[in-house]
């Protein structure tokens, strides 16, 4: 299949900054409690689910050099990160050997239907194009186990901001801003219902809120939410 020009060149600009992103966002959770609320919350959600998904398996998709991914299994449970970048995935390799990193596309998952209790896109959904996501929230609900969960860490605002030097190195990214009403909308339509939302202010670095979403599929013979 061929690529679109945004994935090669999301993968170019990750293999080239995956040293010093590691280097430059070691200990990041640790100075936002919010962020770590959130994930908790999911990780309590992914663990304690009834229907199927409790136990499962949960992807950390587009985990970068795995520091998430490494956060959740502390939090309990079975971890494994998925990341376009080859040079990110050896980083994650390097740093957290005794966890599960691998190759691939969140557009095109090496995932078996219905496997996993838990989806988390912290921040990778932000260099897909909004025309791209419905695909992509496509295969996290194809991939999730009835009663099954998803977190969205995203840029919420409506704009696209492009980047042409971040971590001490030239890149060509895209980095898309999008309406909370508009990302629960989009996974709505996958089948993914909203269960919770976060929108922090922006801190002294960042340039717009953050958004966090909460979401669930359908258990089986249910609807989806709490």
């Amino acid at each position: 299949m061929t690529e679109t020009s945004y994935l090669v060149s999301v993968r170019t600009s990750y293999d080239t900054v995956a040293v010093d992103y590691a280097r430059l966002l070691t200990g990041e959770l640790e100075r936002k409690p919010l962020e770590r609320a959130m994930l908790a919350a999911f990780a309590e959600c992914v663990r304690g689910e009834e229907g199927g998904s409790a136990g499962r398996p949960v992807a950390d998709l587009g985990c970068g050099p795995g520091r998430v991914t490494a956060h959740l299994e502390g939090l309990g449970v079975r971890a494994f990160g998925v990341d376009l970048s080859p040079a990110m995935v050896a980083v994650a390799r390097r740093t957290y050997p005794g966890l599960r990193f691998e190759v691939g596309s969140m557009a095109a998952l090496d995932i078996a239907d219905g496997v996993l209790g838990g989806v988390l896109a912290w921040y990778s959904t932000v260099h897909t194009p909004l025309p791209g996501l419905p695909a992509v929230f496509a295969e996290f609900a194809r991939v999730l186990a009835p009663g099954g969960h998803v977190l969205i860490a995203f840029k919420a605002g409506d704009e696209r901001v492009r980047l042409e030097h971040a971590y001490g190195h030239p890149v060509e990214l895209d980095v898309y801003w999008t309406p909370p009403d508009r990302m629960a909308a989009l996974l709505s339509d996958a089948g993914l219902t909203e269960v919770a939302r976060l929108i922090r202010e922006p801190d002294a670095l960042e340039r717009c809120p953050q958004g966090f979403l909460l979401a669930r599929k359908a258990p089986e013979g249910g609807v989806g939410g709490p």
